[in-house]
């Protein structure tokens, strides 16, 4: 058995068992597969319309155990933990509602067919929209899934799990098998009967993934790590910038893939945007995440606190100015202080590498040339920001930036645009028409 704990209380509040053999649930998949294929778009539609408003139904209980699990603020989990997978299956049920797009190239129909049993391996930050991300599309498309959620946070995968059946989907249509990445996550990924893989972790784990799931010459899409760029020109609107780029980096205590850690700002209007950071970050208030009044709870588990912390101290080590940060937290709970550092060099280790806490990186730049070398200089690319009084302006150095996806002044997040990364970041997308074509696989009918 694998014990969960509270990140707020150190508790252990639930204990899941260690999958022995991930093989029974891949041949339940596969079983399961053909009949679920055969539904038309419109009886796939109404299973998933089913689960959307059962999730809908029961997402402040949803919002509970996620903030138990993992440690994010009551607000947070509601709104975003819980709503986003609420529009992502919204989106899904929509799309599959409408007509399927009869392709034709020359005398060819081109069609997509599902790809069969996708294994799905999902994180602990946004536990239930990890794996909603997957496993919408893959339902849709016509898959059957075997998932593994993060240990560190199972529970809401267990609860989902239970409101699936309660939906009326089919045995062996999603199958969940709760273990460690090492032995079940890489038995998933390395099974013989397992069609493609869909992981969303670290770079590190992504990177064994790849590996073991090469060995049967099986798909794979990644979603990994990022250190995200929010690039703010001379000319832009700084109060808004500023207020708006510390509060995504500091997100969900910063253990959001996206976050926007690296700020870059023009050297004339660096001591300027120092200024506004630190007093935004002031506003951040650091406590029980059940509590109304706290923005950021403890980070996920004891492990990462210390990761972060350790992160915190080279960045002093290497002579970034820490304009704010060392506030209080509570003695119990794993919690981390935001933290915002000044003067960073843009190759320093905590410019460079993805430390997932409440840690902002402020960085100098010369000129535009300079500012989209910068942003351009790790080995990620996942999200990023521009902003400029000139929406064109901000959209012609958001083309020169190498991410997945950029923010224009402060653009909303959209549940239908393809979500991935390049380089360490990953390869695939997940969400709206790309994210379901990812579950696919093309064929040419020639008539």
């Amino acid at each position: 058995m694998i014990d969960v704990y509270n990140p707020a209380t150190e508790s252990v509040i639930a204990s899941v068992p260690v999958t022995t053999s991930v093989t029974p649930a891949v041949e339940a998949a596969r079983a399961a597969q053909p009949a679920w294929a055969e539904l038309s778009r419109a009886e796939r539609a109404t299973h998933l319309a089913r689960l959307r408003d059962l999730l809908t139904e029961h997402a402040d209980e949803l919002a509970g155990i996620i903030t138990a699990e993992m440690g994010a603020p009551l607000g947070v989990a509601r709104k975003v933990q819980v709503g986003l997978p609420i529009t992502v299956l919204s989106s899904t049920v929509a799309q599959l509602e409408a007509p399927e797009q009869d392709v034709r190239l020359g005398n060819s129909r081109i069609v997509r067919d599902p790809v069969g049993v996708v294994g799905a391996i999902t994180p602990w930050n946004y536990p239930l929209h990890q794996t909603v991300a997957k496993l919408a599309p893959a339902l849709a498309a016509g898959n059957t899934v075997v998932h593994k959620p993060s240990e560190i946070a199972p529970l809401s995968a267990l609860r989902l799990h239970e409101l699936v059946r309660e939906a009326g989907l089919p045995d062996g249509v999603y199958t969940l098998v709760t273990g460690y990445g090492d032995p079940t996550g890489a038995e998933l990924a390395g099974h013989p009967g397992i069609d493609l893989i869909s992981f969303t972790g670290s770079t590190t784990a992504g990177r064994k993934v790849a590996a073991l799931a090469a060995a049967n010459v099986t798909r794979v899409a990644l979603e990994l790590g990022g250190k995200s760029a929010n690039v703010i020109l001379p000319d832009a609107d700084h109060t808004a910038a500023v207020k708006v780029g510390v509060a995504n980096c500091f997100l969900n205590s910063g253990q959001t893939c996206t976050a926007w850690t690296r700020m870059l700002v023009h050297e004339s209007r660096h001591d300027e945007a120092v200024e506004l950071a630190v007093a935004a970050a002031a506003k951040y208030t650091v406590g029980d995440p059940t509590d109304p009044s706290t923005r950021l709870g403890p980070l996920a588990s004891a492990a990462q606190r210390d990761r972060v912390l350790s992160y915190v101290e080279r960045g002093v080590a290497d002579g970034a100015k820490m304009v704010h940060g060392g506030g209080a937290v509570p003695e119990v709970g794993y919690y981390v202080a935001p933290v915002v550092f000044a003067d960073v060099d843009p190759d320093a280790v905590i410019a460079q590498e993805e430390i997932f806490g409440p840690v902002l990186s402020i960085i100098r730049y010369r000129d535009e040339d300079d500012a989209v070398r910068i942003a351009n200089g790790t080995r990620y690319g996942l999200a990023g920001s521009v902003w400029s009084a000139s929406q064109d302006h901000a959209v012609a150095v958001a083309r020169r930036l190498r991410t997945g996806q950029v923010d224009v002044n402060g653009g909303a997040f959209n549940p239908l645009a393809p979500f991935g990364g390049v380089g360490h970041s990953g390869y695939g997308r997940e969400l709206g028409t790309f994210g379901y074509e990812e579950f696919t696989t093309v064929k040419a009918i020639q008539l």
